[in-house]
């Protein structure tokens, strides 16, 4: 069982239904049956998938009456975001690094010639 809730967040979004699940609720809450309703697979297997997400504490349920609807949590997905982003910072920064000396490669080349 993965322990660290990174990882967990991943492998519960490496799954394409759970990520088009993620990709609704993020329109506003809904319930298993309105989950469903894309997917050709049963509504048993829509809830383990939101039981997945549930415990990787991307989404959250709540009662409404009879109502059961499923939330997405967006503190959760910032929490992700923010771990993408500083290795997109890195990677961006190096390449800046790169382009400065390749411009002042070819600027040397130009006054060679």
């Amino acid at each position: 069982m993965v322990s660290d809730p990174l990882d967990q967040a991943f492998l519960a979004l490496a799954d394409p239904v759970r990520r088009a699940i993620i990709a609704r609720l993020s329109r506003g809450s809904a319930t298993v049956n309105e989950l469903a309703e894309p997917f050709a697979i049963t509504k048993q297997a829509v809830s383990r998938h939101i039981a997945v997400l549930e415990s990787a504490g991307l989404v959250t349920r709540s009662r409404d009456a009879q109502r059961r609807p499923v939330h997405l949590d967006p503190a959760a997905l910032e929490r992700l975001t923010a771990w993408i982003d500083r290795y997109r910072l890195q990677s961006e920064a190096a390449y800046r690094r790169l382009d400065a000396v390749l411009a002042a490669s070819a600027s040397e080349k130009e006054k060679e010639s």
